[in-house]
C-alpha cells in the first residue's frame, strides 16, 4: 500500500476533552464493558450447558452474543485507555484491525438479525414444518454466511479505505477508527472510495432489512388470522425479544445515517456512535432474558445444578 510509510500512527480527538470526566466516564464505559462481557459470555455459556436451548432460535443467539462481544472489544478497551491514561494515539495497523474487526463482527449481526427474522417467521407461520425448514444444516449454513458475509465486508471496507494516502493530518474526529472519519484525512481523491463504500454499506442493509420487514410483514398477517387470543400472545412472546433487538440496532442507525447535513454535528455522531458500539452489545443479552422465560427457566435450572453440584461436594468432603 502506497501509504504505509507516510503514515504510522492517529490520535483520536475521543469523545470530550473535559478533564473533569475522564475518570467518572471511565467508571461507567468499564462498567458497560463489564455488563456486557458477563451478559454475552453468560448467555453463550447457558446456551452451550442448557440442552432446552439447543434450537435454532438459541443457535442463532448465542452467536449474535459472540458478535456483539467480538465489536464492544474491538472499540471498548481502547476507549477505556483514553480516559484512564490519556492514551489517544493508535498506531496504523492497529487502526487498520480495530475497523476491520468492528466492521467484521458489526455485519455479521446485521445479517444474522435477518436471519432470527425469517427463524421467527418458519416458527409462527409454518409451525408444523418448522423441524423440517430449520433443521441443523440450514442453520449452520445461515450462520457460516454471516460470517462470511462479514469477513468480505470487512476486507473491502478495509482495503477500500486503507488503499488511501494519508500524508497530511493524523487526528481522527472520533474515538475508534470508524470508516468515514479516517477517509476524511485522506488526500487522495475518495470519490470511487466513497462510492464503494456507500454502495456497499446500502447493499448490505437493504438486503437484511427486506428479509426482516417481509418476514415480519408474514407474520403480521398470520397473526392477524389467528383467532385464539392464546395463539396471538404465544406469536407475539414469540417475536417480542427479536423486534426489540431489531428496532434498538435499526433505530440507532437511522437517527445517525438519515440526518440532513445541515442537521448533522460530531457530537450527534459520536453518541449515536457510543450507543451502537458500546451500549446495544451490554443491553441484547439483557433484553433476551429479561423478555424470554425459556432463557430465565434455563438459569434457574444452571444456578440449581450448580448448587446441588456444590452440596454433594460438600458432603463427600
Amino acid at each position: 500500500m502506497e501509504n504505509s510509510t507516510e503514515m504510522t500512527e492517529f490520535i483520536f480527538m475521543g469523545i470530550t476533552d473535559d478533564p473533569e470526566l475522564q475518570l467518572p466516564l471511565f467508571f461507567i464505559f468499564t462498567l458497560i464493558y463489564l455488563i456486557t462481557l458477563i451478559g454475552n459470555l453468560g448467555m453463550i455459556v447457558l446456551i452451550l450447558v442448557d440442552s432446552h436451548l439447543h434450537s435454532p432460535m438459541y443457535l442463532f443467539l448465542s452467536n449474535l452474543s459472540l458478535a456483539d462481544l467480538g465489536y464492544s472489544t474491538a472499540i471498548t478497551p481502547k476507549v477505556m485507555a483514553q480516559f484512564l491514561i490519556g492514551s489517544r494515539v493508535i498506531s496504523y495497523n492497529a487502526c487498520a484491525a480495530q475497523l476491520f474487526f468492528f466492521v467484521v463482527f458489526i455485519t455479521v449481526e446485521n445479517f444474522l438479525l435477518a436471519a432470527m427474522a425469517y427463524d421467527r417467521y418458519a416458527a409462527v407461520c409454518k409451525p408444523l414444518h418448522y423441524t423440517t425448514i430449520m433443521t441443523t444444516a440450514v442453520c449452520e449454513r445461515l450462520i457460516i454466511g454471516c460470517y462470511a458475509l462479514g469477513f468480505l465486508t470487512a476486507s473491502i471496507h478495509t482495503g477500500n479505505i486503507f488503499s488511501l494516502s494519508f500524508c497530511k493530518d493524523n487526528v481522527i474526529n472520533h474515538f475508534f477508527c470508524d470508516g468515514p472519519p479516517v477517509m476524511s484525512l485522506s488526500c487522495s481523491d475518495k470519490h470511487k472510495h466513497e462510492l464503494l463504500l456507500f454502495t456497499f454499506v446500502c447493499i448490505n442493509v437493504i438486503f437484511s432489512t427486506s428479509i426482516i420487514l417481509v418476514s415480519y410483514l408474514l407474520i403480521f398477517v398470520t397473526i392477524l388470522k389467528m383467532r385464539s387470543s392464546d395463539g396471538y400472545k404465544k406469536a407475539f412472546s414469540t417475536c417480542a425479544s427479536h423486534l426489540t433487538a431489531i428496532s434498538i440496532f435499526y433505530g440507532t442507525a437511522v437517527f445517525m445515517y438519515l440526518q440532513s447535513n445541515s442537521n448533522r454535528s460530531m457530537g450527534n455522531d459520536k453518541m449515536a456512535s457510543v450507543f451502537y458500539s458500546i451500549v446495544i452489545p451490554m443491553l441484547n443479552p439483557l433484553v433476551y432474558s429479561l423478555r424470554n422465560k425459556e432463557v430465565k427457566s434455563a438459569f434457574n435450572r444452571t444456578v440449581g445444578k450448580a448448587k446441588s453440584s456444590k452440596g454433594l461436594l460438600f458432603l463427600h468432603t
